[in-house]
């Protein structure tokens, strides 16, 4: 796999040197190794590799929720570093959104009072939220399931409320760990037709960790993280193009 970049587009996140280990003295573990990434404006980037490679800690190092041991991470021109932990939080909640393996939904909240949460950690009033919220949830296909719980929702459901909630705020940098795992083929494919729309926005950048083969499509590079080091990077043919 060719390592390639392009120093023309602008970059919404900028890694460099990233170093982070786990434990102490014979136990500590590094599990990112001086990694160095760009993920620019306008592009869904898929982050691959073997489980264990390190692609969840760079997530979460990117956003901000990890400490990291070494490095420099910048995110729309912020350093993380310098921000103390509560602006980090501030800014993580303005201009990011997260889909995570495990959906995360409150068991006493209806799919659209979830998918209106970070609406209302953000001070929107209530009707609006929730508004909003449900045109959210019709656009991944449960317009009709606004009102119920999650313990009467499928996995499959509940995963699209959970993308729901993490697209609700239109967040510039959106960061999703295997949003398709838990979706069939056609429910999977129309998720990320909105995630590549989402990427395709000029001031908004996406990031899939995936292991799923039918959706390398969907993106514009794909990087390949192995055994806590990028080891390429290459842009992906977009069908259609020469």
């Amino acid at each position: 796999m060719k390592a390639m970049s392009d120093d023309t587009q602008p970059a919404a996140v900028r890694a460099r040197g990233i170093v982070k280990s786990f434990g102490t003295g014979d136990t500590q573990v590094t599990v990112l190794k001086g990694i160095d990434l760009d993920v620019y404006l306008g592009e869904l980037l898929l982050l691959v590799g073997e489980s264990g490679g390190g692609k969840t800690t760079l997530l979460s190092a990117i956003a901000g929720i990890l400490d990291i041991d070494e490095g420099d991470i910048d995110v729309f021109g912020v350093p993380l570093s310098t921000l103390p932990a509560g602006k980090r939080t501030t800014f993580r909640g303005q201009t990011m959104g997260f889909i995570y393996q495990q959906f995360n939904l409150l068991p006493v909240l209806t799919a659209a009072e979830n998918v209106a949460v970070p609406l209302l950690i953000q001070k929107a009033a209530r009707p609006e939220a929730l508004h909003r919220a449900r045109i959210m949830l019709d656009r991944v296909g449960l317009g009709d399931r606004a009102e119920f719980l999650p313990k009467n929702l499928s996995g499959g459901q509940q995963q699209r409320v959970a993308i729901a909630r993490a697209l609700v705020n239109e967040p510039r940098l959106l960061i999703c760990d295997e949003p398709t795992a838990a979706l069939d083929g056609p429910n999977g494919q129309k998720i990320m037709e909105l995630l590549r729309e989402v990427g395709r926005s000029p001031d908004r950048c996406v990031i899939v960790v995936t292991h799923d083969s039918r959706i390398f499509h969907f993106g514009d590079r794909m990087a390949n993280l192995t055994d806590g080091r990028i080891v390429g990077i290459e842009r992906i043919k977009q069908e259609g193009t020469a």
